[in-house]
């Protein structure tokens, strides 16, 4: 099965759909506070990143591609959990300029955005690992070194 058919089209809908609120929101947030961006607006701008680039592997389908968002996902958790943890043990470090305390996509485990920014990852790395397991073993796999 292919990484970007079935449900991996879902899932691209949904990085692509998380790529575009992620950059537009730090698109806005950066350019009213430039050139002294806060630290949420900056973590928002690399999930932006991440989300185009997990997208786009996704999107692209094999085996290269398939590594890349691997790769990009596993990031995405760690930032989630990591952003989710430090947002709830230093909530002053999230609040900027007088905003709310949800300003990036990760903080509190991406509770402004339902969840779905923790959830999302792991549906991800789940999908990869489902794709990965219809190769049979040594079919197609010249990068093993």
């Amino acid at each position: 099965m292919r990484v970007n058919s079935g449900f991996g089209r879902i899932l691209v809908a949904l990085y692509a759909l998380f790529a575009l609120a992620a950059t537009g929101r730090s698109v806005l947030q950066i350019s009213q506070t430039w050139p002294h961006p806060a630290l949420p607006y900056l973590l928002s701008a690399l999930a932006a990143v991440v989300y185009i680039l997990a997208t786009v592997a996704l999107g692209r389908g094999g085996d290269r591609n398939a590594r890349i968002a691997l790769y990009t996902i596993s990031f995405e958790l760690l930032g989630v959990i990591a952003v989710g943890i430090w947002s709830y043990a230093d909530g002053s470090a999230f609040v900027a300029q007088g905003q709310a305390g949800d300003t990036t996509v990760w903080a509190r485990f991406g509770q402004g955005y339902g969840y779905v920014p923790l959830l999302l990852p792991i549906l991800g790395l789940w999908w990869l690992r489902h794709t990965r397991r219809d190769v049979p073993a040594g079919a197609g796999r010249t990068d093993e070194r």
